[in-house]
């Protein structure tokens, strides 16, 4: 069995078909996604239609609930969020109500977008210092709590991760498929950066009783990427999406 895990697609339809293709060349058997799907200023309903028509397994993320739950208000003062509203339609955003907020897979398999307990606590990184450094395996344990599954596979922070805890759990971060920086102020102000353009995403394969994991990076046109992100004038975007790097004012 191999599994294509993706997430943080974040609207990104040119990164998730050239992830796609990658995928499929690779014979997998399952499509994965890990959430924060459809938040971003490129295309949010061409991604909706990627996504339901190559059957993924899908959960939400933190900004998909925010899509969801989002006042008339914050939409008014947010123009990204009003163009993916308009974009997206009646019918993708019922599917994002829809999408369930973590998955147990199989009996070894556990899917959520940040942790097992909310979407937006990092559970492998910390970014107290500004930067993201891997927390230690204490940690890490306590924010599982009590889940033992042999596989934990989770998003949020765009960083690609592949470790083993003391447990002997594997805990899988794909990346990002479609944003590899960002700046946030909340806990406190950090950023992400991996330095590269590339689209991110792991395959996960379970062979004579074990489980094997490959992260794998994807060059795309990211130039159509930002042409859709100048539209909605996100500098911002445009930066991290050809850079991969935190953008400065």
């Amino acid at each position: 069995m191999k599994i294509a895990i993706l997430s943080d697609i974040h609207s990104n339809v040119f990164a998730l078909e050239a992830v796609l293709a990658d995928a499929k060349s690779k014979n997998v058997d399952i499509l994965i996604n890990l959430g924060d799907i459809l938040y971003g200023p490129i295309a949010p309903k061409a991604t909706y239609e990627l996504l339901k028509k190559n059957r993924f397994i899908t959960i939400s993320g933190n900004q998909d609930r925010q899509i969801v739950e989002a006042s008339q208000e914050e939409i008014k003062e947010n123009d990204t969020l009003a163009y993916i509203l308009e974009d997206l339609g009646s019918e993708g955003l019922k599917w994002l109500k829809e999408l369930p907020f973590d998955t147990q897979f199989n009996e070894d398999i556990y899917l959520c977008h940040a942790t097992p307990k909310d979407d937006l606590t990092y559970l492998l990184e910390d970014t107290q210092s500004g930067y993201n450094i891997l927390k230690d395996d204490k940690e890490i344990l306590k924010l599982l709590g009590n889940n033992s599954s042999k596989v934990i596979l989770c998003g949020h922070t765009h960083i690609p991760r592949k470790i083993y805890l003391s447990t002997g759990q594997l805990i899988i971060n794909p990346g990002s498929v479609g944003l590899q920086a960002y700046k946030d102020d909340e806990p406190w102000v950090h950023c992400m950066q991996r330095k590269t353009p590339e689209a991110s995403y792991a395959i996960l394969e379970y062979k004579d009783n074990t489980y094997t994991a490959a992260l794998i990076n994807v060059s795309y046109n990211y130039s159509l990427a930002i042409n859709e992100a100048k539209k909605r004038k996100r500098e911002d975007w445009m930066h991290y999406l050809k850079t991969g790097k935190e953008y400065f004012v």
